[in-house]
């Protein structure tokens, strides 16, 4: 349930902190007042597409932040969990937008997409827009809405990733029997390469070790010779250091007892000659092991040759042999896989068996739903003064299908004009289309999983009795659910639980809007306004509190 609205400098808001009740709301207040302001607001941290428009006028940034309950939605905390993000009770979602048009976005304090806002957003608000009936006449619309009032979006998703799948097999067995003969070209090349490759059988590592073994192989005379000086000088000629590292050591250890100054530079020499012999048993033991071999040295220089003669035919370095020969084999394997016409025919086959069985199941739910629908929102067709009109959610097959299934979705009306069953589209009336929407919206409202629903003047080009039922039918939803409904009817607004009254202003030769709630005086005198106008009488606020009576 949303909770608390954060408002700051959005279009002509300076800053606004509004707390939200359950039940139904209505917002209320003269045209051009900004009423829609608070529904645009809620839809930006709900990932609306944000523009440099929506920043008040000589500010620097807008900020909007919806906190809600989500104690009775385990699906919300369930996607924060599965995405890392902080989740308790409640979650907030706020919406920053710069002078530039650049947005950012932060679930519960932590930089998020708009994508995640939209996301988490599916399980929380329904935004009904006075618009909606524009919508509804789009075939997709007409779909998406089925779909979705009988829960079978996920169902949707899996017929369309078949049909996606279907189709990539198809147009794969179509490529090649279209070039198979390319491609039985391109395959032999790589066979001989692959070949050649295998038969050089050279690692990735081995790089590395033949050049360490080129150079101490090209080099072991001067290693040799070195190896032999430094034994020389160090303890085997005639001036070697040791014995006068001995001599000097033994000295200044005798010349200590009369100075004990000289005893740190006689322990130095100690450890000096101690490292000493560390190196020359090492340098003895290296000397052992170094020898001229001419055969394992022409040995290397032939491997070297051949792997720079297979680096240069290919057109890489070295140590790249390896991760090309990688590739010509995965290569390799596609194409064998893909010459086979038979295994292919198979595949696209299989896949459209199971983007059929999948359409069959999606096909049968809509049709169960299809008629449900159509009889709920019937009823309140009745109920909306449309007479015996009714709504048919019409199936057309598509022969071959398409990504949305097995067929396409129509709503039809009947009962009009005339019998006969009309699109949706075709209704002429802009009355009785906004009547229609707003039965459909209703009914597949009552159908949804979300806890906050709001409607933003969709009862345009309703009013008398009608009205009524329209305030009557929101304030039933109400008891289920949280409802917000933007509003210029008096007897919609009388049903409400509670109410807000939106008003512009000018302050520090700034235009900017308000919203005020209202108590029982207050919604008094706000509904005489809306039943009587600028000049408010004692008969028009009779009148509204005989409506807000009927409550």
């Amino acid at each position: 349930m949303l909770q608390q609205l954060t408002i700051r400098d959005f279009v002509i808001v300076d800053s606004l902190e509004l707390d939200f009740a359950t039940g139904f709301g209505a917002l209320t207040g003269e045209t051009g007042a900004g009423k829609s302001i608070l529904v645009d607001a809620l839809a930006l941290t709900l990932g609306e597409r944000a523009d440099a428009g929506v920043v008040r006028s000589g500010c620097d940034k807008a900020e909007v932040t919806a906190c809600f309950n989500i104690v009775a939605t385990p699906e919300v905390s369930a996607w924060l969990a599965a995405n890392d993000l902080d989740s308790g009770d409640e979650l907030l979602l706020r919406r920053v937008v710069d002078v530039g048009g650049r947005s950012r976005a932060y679930i519960n304090g932590s930089p998020a997409t708009v994508q995640q806002l939209r996301e988490v957003a599916e399980n929380l608000v329904d935004i009904h827009g006075q618009h909606a009936h524009q919508s509804l006449l789009r075939a997709d619309a007409q779909r998406a809405l089925l779909d979705s009032h009988a829960g079978l979006n996920e169902l949707a998703a899996a017929v369309a990733k078949a049909f996606a799948d279907w189709r990539a097999a198809d147009k794969t067995l179509a490529e090649v029997a279209a070039s198979g003969a390319a491609m039985l070209r391109e395959r032999e090349q790589l066979e001989w390469q692959v070949q050649e490759l295998d038969a050089l059988a050279f690692a990735a590592d081995e790089w590395t070790e033949l050049e360490i073994e080129h150079k101490r192989l090209a080099h072991a005379a001067s290693l040799i010779e070195g190896a032999q000086f430094a034994l020389a000088t160090l303890v085997d000629g005639d001036a070697a250091c040791e014995n006068q590292i001995d001599a000097v050591a033994a000295r200044l250890g005798g010349l200590a007892e009369f100075d004990p100054a000289l005893q740190e530079v006689a322990q130095l020499l100690q450890s000096v000659q101690a490292e000493l012999g560390e190196a020359v048993s090492s340098l003895r033991r290296y000397a052992g092991r170094v020898d001229l071999d001419p055969q394992r040295l022409a040995e290397v220089e032939r491997r070297i040759d051949a792997v720079h003669s297979a680096a240069r035919k290919y057109r890489c370095q070295p140590p790249e042999l390896p991760n090309l020969l990688a590739g010509w084999r995965a290569r390799l394997a596609e194409l064998k896989e893909a010459g086979d016409l038979e295994a292919l025919t198979a595949k696209a086959q299989a896949a459209r068996a199971a983007f059929r069985e999948l359409a069959k199941r999606l096909s049968a739910g809509r049709e169960k739903a299809a008629g449900e629908l159509g009889g709920a929102v019937a009823e309140l067709m009745r109920q909306l003064a449309l007479g015996s009109g009714a709504l048919q959610v019409a199936l057309l097959p598509l022969e071959e299908g398409a990504a949305y299934g097995m067929e396409q979705v129509e709503f039809r009306v009947c009962g009009l004009s005339g019998n006969e069953a009309r699109p949706l589209a075709k209704v002429v009336s802009g009355g009785e289309l906004s009547r229609i929407s707003l039965a459909i919206q209703v009914v597949t409202s009552r159908s949804a999983s979300v806890p906050t629903l709001v409607f933003d003047e969709v009862d345009v080009g309703i009013g008398g009795g009608v009205a009524e039922i329209v305030g009557r039918l929101l304030h039933e939803l109400g008891t289920e659910r949280q409802v917000l409904c933007v509003t210029h009817l008096p007897q919609v607004a009388a049903r409400a639980n509670w109410q807000w009254q939106v008003s512009k202003a000018e302050r520090n030769g700034a235009t900017l809007s308000r919203i005020e709630a209202l108590d029982t005086k207050g919604r008094v005198e706000e509904i005489a306004r809306m039943l009587g106008g600028v000049e408010i009488t004692e008969i028009t606020r009779k009148h509204a509190r005989e409506l807000l009576e009927k409550v």
